[in-house]
C-alpha cells in the first residue's frame, strides 16, 4: 500500500502545484487542495479546512457532508491539532474520547496544523475516512509538504483572521 500511496500523492502534488502556481488567495488554495486530494485519495470521505477565527476554529472550504461550524480549541481532534500544533492521526475515532462526531460515518481521521509565513496558526486541515486506520505517517508527510508549499512560502491575500 505504501508504494501506491507514494505514487498517488506524487500525482496529486503535481496537479496541485500546476493549479496553484503563482496563486496567493487562501480560499482558492484551500478549495483546490480539497478537490485534488479528494479526487486522488479514494479513502477520503470528508476533507476541509477549519480556519482560526476569534479564538476558535470555523469551517472553511470543504468537500463532503455538513461539517461542524464552530470548534473550540479545547474540543476535538481539530482543537488538539490547533493547541499542540502537531499532526494528529486517529486510527479509530470511536476510541478517542476527544473526537467530535460531526458525521457518524467517520471512522478515522488526520488533522494537520496550517501555518503562515510568520509561523502563526491560520487553520487546521482535516481529512476523515469511513475506513478505520486509513491514515499513517505517509499521509502526514505528503500533506505537510503540500501545506508548507502553499501556505507558508507565499504571501496570502485573504484570510479569515
Amino acid at each position: 500500500m505504501s508504494i501506491k500511496k507514494h505514487s498517488v500523492y506524487q500525482k496529486a502534488i503535481s496537479q496541485i502545484n500546476a493549479c496553484l502556481d503563482g496563486e496567493s488567495n487562501m480560499i482558492l488554495k484551500m478549495s483546490t487542495i480539497n478537490a485534488v486530494i479528494k479526487q486522488h485519495l479514494s479513502y477520503c470521505y470528508w476533507i476541509g479546512f477549519y480556519c482560526v477565527n476569534e479564538g476558535e476554529l470555523i469551517v472553511g472550504p470543504y468537500q463532503g457532508t455538513l461539517g461542524c461550524l464552530h470548534i473550540p480549541f479545547s474540543k476535538g481532534v481539530c482543537g488538539r491539532a490547533a493547541i499542540t500544533q502537531q499532526v494528529q492521526i486517529v486510527e479509530d475515532v470511536h476510541k478517542d474520547p476527544s473526537h467530535i462526531a460531526c458525521d457518524a460515518a467517520t471512522n478515522s481521521e488526520i488533522v494537520l496544523p496550517v501555518f503562515n509565513n510568520n509561523n502563526q496558526l491560520i487553520a487546521v486541515f482535516d481529512i476523515d475516512s469511513t475506513d478505520k486506520g486509513a491514515f499513517d505517517e505517509i499521509d502526514g508527510q505528503y500533506l505537510s509538504e503540500i501545506l508548507q508549499a502553499h501556505f507558508k512560502d507565499k504571501p496570502l491575500t485573504e484570510t479569515y483572521l
